[in-house]
């Protein structure tokens, strides 16, 4: 089988790294490993932080983290201000992949396979196994399949939050209508409903700074080939729209199994197709002023990188140039996670600093990394 030789390939960088330590490599020598743009330098934000995946930061500067196969929320907190995680604290274990948090009015919500959560005055809290911490379980209506079972969360601009459901399955139809759909609801848990529709599996999503349009990932199906389909940028400017899955891939591509009969023109195409197979998950509109310029308002991607294509792709940090409220070219940003086959680091999730510096998350190295420019 022609994917059996980069998966065994894979498989023993990952094993490589964990060997030492416990950790990747890019523990030790990230700055000399990542490629940046000239001015941009990359430091360890956090580390000993295992399967850190999605993060959200609290308004007294306590950065939470997800992840998914370890059942833990994080507290990372940076207490001298020296830009460098003195804490980083079990707050929470034992959780149904608790991949997604997001954080409002001191309460922080946490999104399980089923479930959502919310854990009031977040930041003041005990933390720690020694000191459970009892929520309040939102909304428990969510299906309870694991397979794109794990969730990103996020409040839009409307004050409803935001939780996707993954199709159950790599590509299947079903009649109940909160699989591949972005869902939303009342911060209570009331009025949830379906936003969007044939979305395979989104795990990152953000608002245009201007327009407050929805933009968000998209991972493709698997086993259409090395090259097929692109994983998609989609923006979602209402409530209603479709955006193929599982019938149409990328821009008008139809299903082997599942197009037959449907024409890909009646579903939204992708605003910027991306790279096959790199597992988009985190992305940003950068609205800093630490960055140049150049950077304000464009889209910035956390690649997690391909499992079985035959030569690996994604492993990086890309960014989406955009004019105005439209995508325009798709382009490299940070690359060197993924070196002469080895895998070094698996970017999740991005995460803009109040002084407008970027946190990377890494569930391959169990570390956060914070990108900085310097004039």
């Amino acid at each position: 089988m022609r994917y059996f030789g980069t998966i065994i390939a894979v498989l023993c960088s990952l094993f490589a790294g964990f060997a030492g330590d416990g950790l990747s490599p890019a523990r030790a020598a990230e700055e000399e490993r990542i490629i940046l743009p000239p001015g941009f330098r990359i430091s360890l934000y956090a580390r000993n932080v295992p399967g850190a995946r999605s993060m959200a930061l609290g308004p007294g500067g306590t950065l939470f983290v997800g992840t998914r196969g370890e059942g833990v929320v994080y507290a990372v907190r940076d207490r001298n201000g020296d830009h460098e995680a003195d804490e980083v604290m079990v707050f929470v274990k034992g959780l149904n992949m608790p991949n997604g948090v997001a954080f409002k009015d001191r309460s922080l919500y946490v999104a399980e396979v089923h479930r959502i959560l919310r854990f009031d005055d977040a930041e003041t809290r005990p933390a720690g196994p020694s000191a459970p911490a009892a929520p309040v379980v939102v909304n428990d209506g969510f299906p309870r399949d694991r397979h794109h079972g794990w969730k990103f969360i996020r409040f839009g601009p409307d004050g409803m939050l935001y939780v996707p459901v993954g199709a159950p399955c790599n590509i299947c139809e079903s009649r109940d209508p909160r699989y591949a759909s972005i869902m939303r609801m009342n911060p209570d848990g009331t009025g949830l409903e379906v936003f969007a529709r044939g979305v395979r599996n989104t795990v990152g999503f953000d608002w245009h700074p201007e327009t407050k349009e929805l933009w968000f990932t998209d991972n493709g199906r698997d086993w259409m080939g090395d090259n097929l389909p692109p994983d998609e940028l989609n923006c979602a400017p209402k409530k209603g729209m479709h955006f193929g899955y599982p019938y149409c891939h990328g821009n008008g591509i139809p299903d082997p199994e599942y197009g037959r009969g449907k024409n890909c023109s009646d579903f939204t195409p992708p605003a910027m197709a991306l790279g096959p197979h790199v597992a988009a998950l985190g992305m940003r509109f950068y609205r800093g002023n630490l960055f140049p310029p150049a950077y304000r308002n464009q889209v910035l991607i956390a690649e997690h990188g391909s499992w079985n294509r035959t030569t690996p792709l994604g492993y990086r940090i890309s960014l989406v140039r955009m004019e105005g409220a439209r995508a325009v070219r798709y382009e490299v940003f940070a690359e060197g996670w993924l070196q002469d086959g080895l895998v070094f680091g698996r970017p999740v999730d991005l995460l803009e600093m109040p002084d407008g510096s970027l946190l990377v998350s890494d569930d391959r190295a169990g570390v956060i990394y914070r990108i900085r420019y310097e004039k």
